[in-house]
């Protein structure tokens, strides 16, 4: 294995890269998409070789061409060493990791961030943007911890644990009653309260943990290092960027200061009732001035907190090795200080102290859902301003699909806390009379998914009816490609009806304007109608109609049940998806959409595979070239076309030159130019084909994913290939006797043009010197 890899580096002991240049070497390196495969699958070979990397990646050769490069038979190969990164350990594995679904609003609202719409000379304006995605990340993780304070604080300790019918029917909670343990030492409410936080302190530590190994085991990969080349052009996007791929400063203090802001969140909730106590006439005088002095103390670092998170975003113009030592450092552990003292304070001995109603400070909620809202309004006003300065058509939403995205990340985190808060009370409370339940605001928050459902099946039957009507106009178009055939009708609507669905991946931006804007409205009913009744929507709805009534306690009960299943469900599908590779391509181009980009606005989110799956292109890449003077091709299917491009981007431009660009079943434009126009736009992707030698991109009517990169001008037709056609066959051939499937997303290399168009590439690749751009193609052998 040194051996191996020490040849692969440098060619070998004596120096052949000169002799790799002039036998003219070629290496094809193919990266895999979703889902994806073996080595052996990849390089049809079973016995493989691993060059370098480990076990969670690697590149990987045929044992025979170990020693391609400086072999007997170097000079007299007949065609380029092909190899095989394999990356599918980053984003799959054992399925503990169907636990990150938990984190998905925090996915989401990194995503935002790097939805920006594309714009000119507005660096404030983009830094603004930044910032207001940042604050939205640090709302939700104050949500997250605040919901799991509502559970185990509020319902638990203060409500349950403190009514004698609800002790009574749990017995586990028996030593925390003042009835059942005839008032023993942990039945104060300030002690039940100190005990309770150990929860959603924990929780707090185990995001923190998470948050850090994750960062060790997938991000801590660093770029390779170069000085910048005489005349080098950054380019129009930031992902050619030496510290693009390496957030290391900016990852650190954001997680120390949502870290603080779970630990503030969690002192805040214990001390609210405390103070309240020792506030009301006839409390001690000094607990009343201690509370005082430890609320300013916990407002004082909720604004260090909210500095440290407006401070300054992502470094990428450098490789950035620092790190804020001040906040990285002592932010957590002061927090965690004042946490500390809140519960001895609020565990002092308060004599005839007894819990009744709610846990005070449930007008939290409602706050944070009024933050939430006015952070993405201003968002939106950001992006459309960005998007005014140079307008991209085929942007979506022109421009705002980063708020709509920010959006349903603060509704999906409020749906999951509103449901878990109302299917733990439903719990503890049997009978619905013993407790007063969740803060009003989290039922109203349930009860309008019965609604929303509504609206999505809605737009579910025009997907359909759409479907059914693309899929009558593509009948005549299969007709056409197909000639000579004896036409079938089963066949041929089987054919088109495929075609139809896969084109629906264009109407996602329609879907997600819908279902944000009626998140939208049904979210400020939601806390227009709990802020002014302060009271449950059956509640409310008491005395009107009885359709309205009854409307009001369907939703509420139903929005209550729907969000339990829907967890459950949630947690199997992702470890089924984990375990199940076709259940895990269903949902995989998502998935690894959303950990693609690195965790720019929340560090809680799940890592960034890119943060080392393109490092280790980029080595692989520019130390063959440097080392054998030779050519490359990287070849990337579907997920594995981003990674390229990406790794593309980050060469020097002299080792970009000598790097040929193949891409099948890619998204880069139909999926990442649209929805993140700022990095993979129009201006981005031509750029990146100017850059490199030549690049081809093979793409199916039939492909969900994948499709043509439409680039401006003559880079179109340079780059594009027309449609393939799929199936291969109409109907059965001297060649296909058997009927021909319909491939789809897979199976590129079925088709012989894929063969042709990589030995055109591989066939301009071979001269010493880059050819010129409007050199014609070699003739086909």
């Amino acid at each position: 294995m040194e051996r191996t890899q020490e040849h692969a580096a440098t060619g070998g002991p004596d120096g052949p890269a000169a002799r790799a240049g002039e036998t003219g070497a070629a290496l094809e390196l193919l990266v895999h998409g979703v889902g994806g495969t073996t080595p052996q699958d990849m390089l049809g070979d079973p016995r493989t070789v691993r060059i370098t990397g480990d076990d969670t990646a690697a590149v990987f050769r045929r044992a025979d061409d170990v020693d391609a490069e400086h072999g007997p038979g170097a000079g007299r190969r007949d065609g380029p060493v092909p190899e095989a990164y394999v990356w599918c350990n980053l984003t799959s594995g054992n399925g503990t990791r169907a636990l990150w679904l938990l984190l998905l609003p925090f996915m989401v609202v990194n995503l935002a961030h790097w939805m920006r719409p594309s714009a000119r000379d507005r660096r404030r304006t983009i830094r603004l943007y930044g910032l207001l995605v940042r604050l939205a990340g640090l709302t939700l993780t104050v949500l997250l911890v605040a919901a799991a304070c509502e559970v185990a604080l509020d319902l638990t300790a203060w409500q349950c644990a403190g009514t004698a019918a609800c002790a009574d029917r749990h017995s586990w909670l028996g030593f925390l009653s003042p009835t059942v343990s005839d008032g023993g030492w942990w039945s104060a409410p300030g002690r039940r309260l100190a005990l309770a936080a150990v929860v959603p302190t924990a929780l707090t530590g185990l995001l923190w943990y998470l948050s850090r190994r994750t960062w060790s085991d997938y991000e801590s990969q660093q770029p390779i290092a170069r000085d910048p080349e005489p005349d080098e052009d950054p380019g129009p996007t930031a992902l050619g960027r030496p510290g693009f791929w390496y957030g290391r400063r900016l990852v650190a203090r954001l997680r120390a200061a949502h870290t603080a802001a779970g630990l503030l969140t969690v002192a805040a909730a214990v001390a609210s009732a405390a103070v309240r106590r020792d506030r009301a006439p006839g409390g001690p005088a000094l607990l009343y001035t201690l509370g005082l002095l430890l609320e300013a103390a916990l407002v004082a670092c909720a604004v260090a907190v909210v500095w440290v998170v407006c401070r300054r975003g992502r470094s990428e113009n450098r490789l950035d090795r620092k790190l804020d030592e001040r906040s990285v450092r002592r932010l957590p552990p002061v927090a965690l200080v004042l946490l500390a003292l809140t519960l001895l304070y609020a565990g002092w001995d308060r004599p005839g102290w007894r819990s009744d109603g709610r846990l005070p400070g449930d007008t939290a909620f409602g706050a944070i859902a009024l933050v939430q809202g006015l952070l993405v309004v201003l968002l939106a006003a950001v992006a459309h301003t960005l998007h005014r300065t140079d307008p991209d058509r085929r942007a979506v939403l022109r421009g705002l699909g980063g708020p709509a995205v920010a959006l349903l990340a603060c509704a999906l985190g409020g749906v999951m806390s509103g449901g878990v808060a109302q299917r733990v009370s439903d719990w503890l409370d049997g009978t619905g009379a013993s407790i007063d339940g969740p803060p009003v605001l989290l039922t109203w928050q349930a009860s309008v998914i019965p609604p929303l459902l509504l609206v999505l099946l809605g737009l579910f039957g025009w997907l359909a009816h759409r479907a059914w009507t693309l899929a009558r106009a593509e009948r005549d178009a299969v007709a056409r490609d197909y000639p000579d055939e004896n036409l079938d009708r089963a066949r041929t609507r089987r054919i088109a009806s495929t075609r139809a669905m896969a084109s629906l991946t264009d109407r996602g931006p329609r879907i997600v304007a819908v279902t944000s804007g009626v998140t939208l409205l049904l979210g400020a009913g939601a806390l227009v109608g709990a802020l002014t009744t302060d009271e449950t929507p059956g509640e409310a709805a008491q005395g009107t109609t009885p359709v309205v009534h009854g409307a009001a306690e369907t939703a509420q009960a139903l929005g209550s049940w729907l969000i339990g299943l829907g967890f459950i469900l949630f947690v199997t599908w992702g470890r089924r998806a984990y375990k199940d590779a076709a259940a895990r391509r269903t949902i995989g181009i998502l998935w690894d959409v959303g950990t693609f980009w690195p965790r720019a606005a929340h560090p809680f989110a799940p890592p960034c595979y890119a943060e080392r799956a393109v490092p280790d292109l980029t080595w692989r890449m520019a130390t063959w070239t440097r080392a054998t003077g030779g050519r490359l091709v990287i070849s990337g299917h579907s997920q594995g076309s981003v990674l390229a491009a990406a790794a593309a981007w980050q060469l020097a431009p002299s080792d970009r030159r000598r790097v040929a660009l193949l891409t099948y079943g890619s998204p880069l434009e139909r999926l990442y130019g649209r929805w993140f126009p700022a990095h993979f736009g129009p201006a981005a992707l031509s750029s990146l084909h100017r850059d490199v030698d030549c690049w081809r991109n093979l793409y199916r009517l039939t492909d969900p994913i994948g499709g043509p990169m439409r680039l401006p001008g003559d880079g179109g037709p340079q780059v594009d290939h027309p449609p393939l056609k799929d199936p291969l066959a109409y109907g059965r051939t001297d060649l296909l006797p058997l009927p021909a499937p319909i491939l789809g997303h897979s199976d590129y290399q079925a088709d012989p043009v894929f063969a042709e168009e990589r030995r055109l590439l591989l066939a301009r690749l071979r001269p010493g010197v880059p050819a010129p751009r409007d050199t014609p193609e070699p003739p086909a052998a």
